[in-house]
C-alpha cells in the first residue's frame, strides 16, 4: 500500500466515523443553531437600524457592516447547514462547524466589547455566551484519536501544519509591526486611533489567542498530536471566514461613496482562495478507517 494513502495517526485505533463524536454532541450542536438563528437576527437588525452603530467611526463603521453581512450571509447560515450535517453523523461537517463556532466566539467578543452599549448588547452577549459553551462542549463530545484515525494523506496534514505556522507567525509579525513602534514612541496605533477604541481587539484577541493556537496546532500536527487532527480543519475555517469581511469592507465603503481600501482584496482574496483549495484537500482525506471499510 502507498504509504500517502495510510492513516497519518500511525497505530492510532480506528474508530468508525460515528464512533468519533459522542452522543452528547448534539445538545452542543442544537445550541449553536440557536446562538446562529439569533446572530442573524442581530445582523438584520444591524443593517437596517442606522442607531444601531451610530457611534462608530467613520473607520469603524465600514467594518462592522461588512461583518453583519459576511454573519448574515455566510457565517450564520454555515453554522445551521453544518449543524444540521453534523446532527446526521458528518465527521467533516462536525470539524468544519467547530472552526465556524470558533470564528463566532471571536467575532462576537468584538460586538460586545468594543461596540458602544445599545439595543443589541444582550443579543451579542446571548450569542456570546451560547457558542462559547457550544465550542467547549462540541469539542470535548470528540474523540480525537478516532478522528486522527480518518485522515489518509500526510502529505495534506503537513501543508496544513506549516500553513498553520506561517499564517500565525506572518500575521503576528504584521499586527506587532504596528503596535511595537507605537509602545517605543509613547504613541497609539493609527488603527486605533481611527476606530476611536482603547486598544485594538483584533490584536489582542490575535496576539494572545488565536495565532499562538494556529501555531501550536500546525507544531502538534507535525507531531501527529491527535487534538491537532480535530483542531486544524477548524482553525482553517476560521481564517477563511475572517477573510471575509475584509473582503467586503472596500465595497461596503464603495457603495457608502467613501475612499475605499482595494488594496488588501488583492492579497486577502488570494489567501483565502488559497486555504479554501487547502481546505478541500484536507477534508478530501478524511476517509473511514480500513477496518470499517
Amino acid at each position: 500500500m502507498n504509504q500517502d494513502a495510510r492513516s497519518p495517526a500511525g497505530d492510532l485505533p480506528t474508530t468508525p466515523t460515528s464512533e468519533a463524536i459522542s452522543d452528547r454532541a448534539a445538545v452542543w450542536l442544537w445550541l449553536s443553531i440557536a446562538a446562529a438563528l439569533l446572530a442573524a437576527a442581530g445582523s438584520v437588525i444591524g443593517l437596517s437600524v442606522d442607531s444601531i452603530y451610530a457611534g462608530l467611526t467613520p473607520a469603524f463603521l465600514p467594518q462592522a457592516l461588512a461583518q453583519d453581512i459576511g454573519n448574515l450571509t455566510v457565517a450564520a447560515p454555515a453554522m445551521v447547514i453544518l449543524a444540521a450535517l453534523g446532527l446526521r453523523g458528518s465527521l467533516r461537517a462536525y470539524l468544519l462547524w467547530l472552526g465556524v463556532l470558533m470564528f463566532t466566539v471571536y467575532n462576537y467578543v468584538i460586538y460586545a466589547f468594543s461596540i458602544p452599549f445599545g439595543p443589541l448588547f444582550l443579543l451579542w452577549v446571548a450569542v456570546l455566551g451560547t457558542c462559547i459553551y457550544a465550542l467547549i462542549g462540541g469539542v470535548t463530545a470528540v474523540d480525537h484519536r478516532a478522528v486522527a484515525a480518518h485522515y489518509t494523506s500526510r502529505r495534506a496534514i503537513t501543508l496544513a501544519a506549516w500553513a498553520l505556522i506561517v499564517i500565525g507567525v506572518l500575521f503576528g509579525l504584521l499586527w506587532l509591526s504596528e503596535d511595537v513602534p507605537a509602545l517605543l514612541a509613547g504613541a497609539r496605533p493609527q488603527s486605533v486611533t481611527d476606530m476611536a477604541l482603547p486598544t485594538n481587539p483584533v490584536h489582542i484577541l490575535d496576539l494572545a489567542f488565536f495565532l499562538p493556537a494556529a501555531i501550536a496546532t500546525g507544531v502538534l500536527l507535525l507531531k501527529r498530536r491527535p487534538f491537532a487532527y480535530t483542531a486544524a480543519p477548524a482553525m482553517i475555517v476560521f481564517l477563511i471566514l475572517t477573510g471575509i469581511p475584509i473582503l467586503i469592507t472596500p465595497v461596503v465603503q464603495s457603495v457608502r461613496g467613501e475612499t475605499a481600501n482595494w488594496g488588501v482584496v488583492g492579497p486577502i482574496g488570494i489567501l483565502t482562495l488559497a486555504l479554501l483549495g487547502l481546505l478541500a484537500w484536507l477534508l478530501s482525506t478524511i476517509q473511514p478507517p480500513l477496518q470499517s471499510r
